[in-house]
């Protein structure tokens, strides 16, 4: 959700969007004659209402709000003097006994608004810093001042009071900087060297799917209106400053989590523009600084445009949209994820897709999941997926619905592992089997979890509990029936008999098949076999969003450990033809709209994942000689062989005496539920 600000100038509240409000300061009155300035302190406000500070004319500061620096032991260096300021009627800000407008936390230094802080008597910046306080009194205030300043106290304790204040907040700052760069430095994102989605998009013209499109990534369903034209606060990067200050910018450009920023007050001029992720910890909606103490200060390249940025600003926000004050607190729940390491899990056998086996979550990282199996001592035998994948179940999922099972040589469960609950999963449609149902034998097309960039003729070879089906791919399965795979009726991934004829996909015949062009009527009489009901199928088409070349990050699912960049390159009413930058055609996969194993530009950044980057050059060309080698090798984490690779089939109808297709459209991007699918008459 956006909000959307209306500023005044006269103070009070803001009305935004669903009720929400702001609450904005009066802004500061001119200032005359300091003995003027300091009877009226009690009333004006050190911070106006976007929280810029009020008159700096240097970094200096030599009036007598520094002299008295003085009388101390140790005297605080002064800031550069070319430090770009904000001038209010000429008059030099002076840092007051901490009764008006700006306050410092008595407890670790903090200097910021008044408003903002804890208690009636406005000592503390936070409940924290009071209860520290209480229990620890001098000795604590000591040590947190000790931490800011980075020297000891003198003995009349007023290093801290008699500072200018650009140098008290320089030095809040550093600190304040010190510690996030050490929670960064537990969860930052290893950046894939050479390889900028910023640089990519803009240099290309490219088009990201909307981060809406995603719902299982995070903010997928509360992304709202974000869009170009939102205003948010960002760090100044153009600055000359040896702390963090901030400036306003605005969406220029939005590619998933990305967004092109450029600061106010450019204009039309780019050349300062940048991405940065709008989920990251240094984009803040308007109203921030006001509220956490920090410095907006105007970029240096522009800081001669105006001299009045306090009027400019509020010109331009005036009707503007920001963030929702809670868009931190939604990015962080929404990163909460439920399973957690040493859960037991079923999970498919990636070398026998009849069955499942037990495995250990070994780790988590934006909802994907590496599995570690529980036979594997080394920890070496693993699987990733995503917990809303359709590959993992709970413990006994094989077992309720009659599916195989491979038991665990371990007897009993190691210490620490324990079962993930069965509330965790993802859940499926229900189905009533007890009306006209599918049968083993019946005939159907799917995609084949072997190679996901062809759709096959198949055949349900066995009808389990709850929906679920063994589907065997003709000509090609193994006599034990090892290499059937188990697909749910509602799945989106297995279609009624011409699916693929009507849509101008090519399906792969049966191998060895000798009859080509391949025709289903002609194929069905031959091995007496029926096609499965058109009616038991999933028809259901979401209005997903995506469009044709729209970029996003997608998994390998013939490699599942890796995340690359990728384009929607098909569009079958919910069916999407992912192709993988930089790799020929024949690695592209079919995958639905809704799967899992999609994301938004700027996941893997977001959530610490490792990204591959489109292939390079070199190893576009000797594609070409190595891509068998290179199939058969990522098929391994499935099976042992490779399914031979999808014939060219000439398009031709069906024999219109037994089927009627009803017409539909191929590579539409209405998102509607058009009928594609065949009827079979009577």
């Amino acid at each position: 959700m956006s909000l959307c600000l209306c500023w005044r100038r006269g103070g009070g509240k803001v009305e935004g969007k669903r009720g929400c409000s702001i609450s904005i300061p009066h802004p500061l009155p001119s200032v005359g004659t300091r003995e003027t300035e300091h009877s009226s302190r009690p009333e004006r406000k050190r911070r106006d209402s976007f929280g810029m500070f009020d008159g700096y004319d240097s970094c200096s500061e030599d009036t007598s709000s520094s002299s008295s620096s003085d009388e101390s032991e140790e005297e605080v260096a002064p800031l550069p003097s070319s430090l770009p300021i904000i001038k209010n009627n000429g008059q030099v800000y002076t840092y007051p006994d901490g009764k008006s407008g700006m306050a410092t936390c008595e407890m670790c230094g903090m200097v910021g608004v008044r408003d903002a802080f804890y208690s009636k008597t406005k000592r503390f910046c936070s409940v924290s810093c009071s209860r520290s306080y209480s229990s620890n009194s001098k000795k604590a205030s000591i040590l947190a001042r000790l931490q800011v300043t980075g020297k000891p106290p003198t003995k009349k304790a007023k290093v801290l009071q008699k500072q200018p204040l650009v140098a008290k907040l320089a030095a809040y700052a550093q600190y304040q900087a010190t510690l996030q760069n050490q929670v960064k430095t537990k969860t930052a994102a290893v950046p894939v060297e050479g390889f900028s989605w910023g640089n990519y998009i803009a240099s290309n013209n490219l088009t990201a799917a909307p981060v809406t499109c995603f719902k299982h990534a995070p903010m997928g369903t509360c992304w709202g209106d974000i869009s170009e034209g939102v205003r948010v606060e960002v760090p100044n990067t153009d600055c000359s400053l040896p702390t963090k200050v901030f400036w306003i910018a605005g969406i220029v450009k939005l590619a998933g989590y990305n967004a092109l920023l450029r600061y106010e007050g450019f204009e039309n001029d780019s050349s300062v523009d940048f991405w940065c992720n709008v989920c990251g910890s240094d984009i803040h909606p308007v109203g921030w600084c006001a509220t956490s103490g920090k410095p907006l200060v105007p970029p240096r390249t522009i800081q001669h445009k105006y001299t009045n940025w306090k009027a400019f600003l509020v010109k331009r926000l005036t009707g503007a949209k920001t963030l929702p004050p809670d868009f931190s607190q939604k990015v962080s729940e929404s990163m909460q994820y439920p399973f957690k390491p040493s859960m037991r899990v079923e999970v498919v056998d990636k070398t026998h897709l009849c069955r499942t086996r037990v495995a250990i979550v070994d780790s988590v990282i934006g909802g994907r999941l590496r599995l570690v199996y529980e036979e594997s001592e080394d920890k070496s035998d693993d699987f990733w997926c995503h917990m809303y994948s359709p590959l993992i179940h709970h413990i006994g999922w094989s077992r309720g619905i009659g599916h195989r099972f491979k038991r665990s040589d371990i007897a009993k469960k190691q210490d620490g592992h324990y079962d993930a609950p069965p509330h965790l999963f993802a859940k499926v449609k229900e189905v009533d089997p007890s009306g006209e149902w599918f049968k083993e034998g019946m005939k159907l097309e799917a995609i084949d979890p072997l190679n996901l960039s062809a759709i096959c003729v198949a055949t349900i070879r066995k009808v389990l509990a709850d929906g679920y089906l063994m589907i065997g791919i003709d000509g090609s399965e193994a006599a034990d029936g090892s290499d059937w795979f188990c697909y749910h009726a509602t799945s989106p991934s297995i279609f009624p008999v011409g699916f693929c004829e009507i849509n101008a996909i090519e399906l792969t015949p049966p191998r060895g098949y000798a009859k080509l062009p391949f025709k289903w009527f002609d194929y069905l009489r031959e091995t007496d076999s029926i096609a499965a009901p058109v009616k038991l199928f999933n028809k259901e088409v979401p209005n997903h969003g995506f469009h044709i070349r729209m970029k996003l990050e997608a998994v390998d699912l013939m490699e599942p450990r890796l995340v690359c960049v990728a384009t929607v390159t098909r569009i079958i009413h919910r069916l999407l033809r992912i192709h993988f930058d930089g790799w020929e055609e024949e690695y592209d996969q079919w995958v639905d709209c809704e799967s899992p194993d999609l994301y938004p530009v700027g996941w893997c950044q977001l959530t610490g994942y490792q990204l591959q980057p489109p292939a390079p050059q070199t190893s576009r060309d000797s594609q070409s000689s190595s891509s068998k080698q290179k199939k058969k090798a990522k098929s391994q984490q499935y099976k042992g062989h490779k399914k031979m690779t999808s014939l060219q089939l000439k398009e031709e109808l069906l024999d219109g005496e037994e089927y009627n297709f009803l017409q539909g459209a191929s590579d539409q991007e209405s998102n509607g539920s058009a009928s594609y699918y065949i009827k079979q008459e009577p």
